[in-house]
C-alpha cells in the first residue's frame, strides 16, 4: 500500500510539473506575442520610412504600404543634387555635438553638487529645478528671443548651444542615479585627501556611466531634431541644420519629387538610431541599477 501511495503521488507531482510547464509556455507565448506586436508598432514607421525612400514619387503616391517594386535612389540623388548636405550634416553634428556635451557634463556637476556635497541651499535649488520643468516653454519663447536679439545672437550657432548647455530635466534624471552612489567610496576618497573636483571625475563620473549614457542619448536626439530653434534663430543658410533644410526643402519640392523627402528623412534617422544602437546597453542599465551591484 505505502508502495501504491508513493506512486500516486510521484504521478500527481509529475502531472502538477507538467501543467506548470504548459502554463508557463502559454504564458511565455502570449508574453512574446505581445512584445513582437508593440515591436512592430513601434518599427513600423521606420521601416515605412526606408522602404519610401527607394521608390520613385507616383509609387509613393499609389502604393506607399507596398515594398518597391524596383529600388530606385533618385530620391538621394536629387537630395545630394538640390541641398549641400555635406554642409548640414556638419552644422547639426556640430550643434548636436556640442549641446551634448556640454549638457551631460554641466548637469552632472549640478546633480552631483546638489546630491553629493554640503552647499548651502542645495534643497532650494533643488526646488527651483524642478520648477523650471513645470514651465511650459511656450511661454518662453519671446522673453528668450528678445534676450536672444539684445545680445546679437540671432543667426549664430551661440544661438543653438549654450542656452541649452544645461537642461533641468537632465539635472533631475542624474540626481536620482547619484542618490544610489554609495557615500562610502566618496568618504574614503575624502579621508585619502581627495578634493571634491577629483571626487567627482574619478569616482562618481565613472560610477555613473550608464545614466551620462542614458542623458547623452536623449540630449543628442533632441537636438539632432530640433526644429523649433533653428527656426526661430537661424536666417543664413550656412547656419542651417539639417531639420530646418528639410522643412524649406519640403515648401520648395513639387509633389512629384516626393521621393527626395523620403530619402532625406531617412538621412536625418540615420545616424540617432546607429547612437542609440552603441548605446543601448548602458541605456538599460541606467533604468535597472546594474552598475551599482
Amino acid at each position: 500500500m505505502a508502495g501504491i501511495n508513493m506512486a500516486n503521488k510521484k504521478q500527481e507531482i509529475n502531472t502538477l510539473n507538467v501543467r506548470m510547464k504548459k502554463r508557463r509556455r502559454v504564458k511565455q507565448i502570449l508574453v512574446y506575442g505581445l512584445l513582437i506586436v508593440g515591436a512592430f508598432f513601434v518599427m513600423y514607421p521606420f521601416i515605412f520610412m526606408v522602404m519610401n525612400s527607394f521608390k520613385t514619387g507616383p509609387e509613393i503616391m499609389h502604393h506607399p504600404n507596398s515594398l518597391p517594386d524596383e529600388i530606385s535612389l533618385r530620391g538621394y540623388i536629387g537630395v545630394f543634387q538640390s541641398l549641400n548636405v555635406f554642409r548640414l550634416f556638419l552644422n547639426t553634428t556640430f550643434v548636436a555635438t556640442s549641446v551634448t556635451i556640454m549638457s551631460t557634463i554641466f548637469s552632472a556637476m549640478v546633480a552631483y553638487g546638489i546630491i553629493k556635497t554640503d552647499i548651502p541651499g542645495k534643497k532650494i535649488l533643488f526646488r527651483i529645478i524642478l520648477g523650471s520643468l513645470m514651465i511650459p516653454e511656450v511661454i518662453l519663447l519671446v522673453p528668450r528671443y528678445m534676450m536672444m536679439y539684445t545680445w546679437e545672437w540671432i543667426n549664430t550657432y551661440r544661438v543653438l548651444i549654450i542656452p541649452v548647455a544645461i537642461s533641468a530635466y537632465n539635472v533631475f534624471l542624474l540626481m536620482q542615479f547619484m542618490r544610489q552612489l554609495e557615500d562610502s567610496f566618496l568618504e574614503a576618497a575624502r579621508i585619502d585627501g581627495a578634493n571634491e573636483w577629483q571626487i567627482f571625475w574619478k569616482i562618481a563620473i565613472p560610477m555613473s556611466k550608464p545614466a551620462l549614457s542614458t542623458v547623452a542619448i536623449l540630449t543628442f536626439m533632441g537636438s539632432w531634431n530640433d526644429f523649433l530653434r533653428p527656426l526661430l534663430y537661424i536666417r543664413d543658410e550656412s547656419l542651417m541644420t539639417l531639420q530646418l533644410a528639410l522643412f524649406q526643402f519640403k515648401e520648395a519640392v513639387p509633389g512629384q519629387n516626393l521621393e527626395q523627402i523620403w530619402a532625406a528623412t531617412t538621412m536625418i534617422a540615420i545616424p540617432v538610431v546607429i547612437i542609440y544602437l552603441l548605446l543601448q546597453k548602458n541605456f538599460v542599465k541606467a533604468f535597472t541599477g546594474i552598475s551599482l551591484k
